[in-house]
């Protein structure tokens, strides 16, 4: 992983006064972090996701909303049993693509 990189991430995350870092440059903060610490920045990134999933650059594109939530899912999977947000992440990340894919059924 490029240091460069991971420091500009955590400059990014330091800059803000919110629990979660939103909005352009979330995603990629999160998971450039969550590669460094999964435990620390997963469920984070697992939420941004989700977010994403539901703003309105991707509301023309069931398929990129779809890949956002796979994503969420994964990552939320990935985080250790014992990590306090990873069953609230999951059912929601799990929640989340259960409806877009029966949304994507219905039209």
């Amino acid at each position: 992983m490029n240091q460069d990189v991971v420091l500009r991430a955590r400059m990014k995350l330091l800059s803000t006064d919110r629990r979660v870092l939103h909005g352009p440059d979330a995603i990629w903060v999160y998971r450039v972090l969550t590669e460094v610490n999964r435990e620390a920045y997963g469920s984070k990134l697992a939420h941004v996701l989700m977010e994403a999933s539901r703003s309105h650059l991707v509301r023309e594109l069931p398929e990129r909303r779809l890949e956002l939530l796979e994503e969420a899912v994964e990552v939320a999977t990935s985080l250790d049993t014992a990590n306090p947000f990873r069953a609230k992440v999951l059912a929601r990340a799990l929640e989340a693509r259960r409806m877009e894919l029966h949304d994507g059924q219905a039209r």
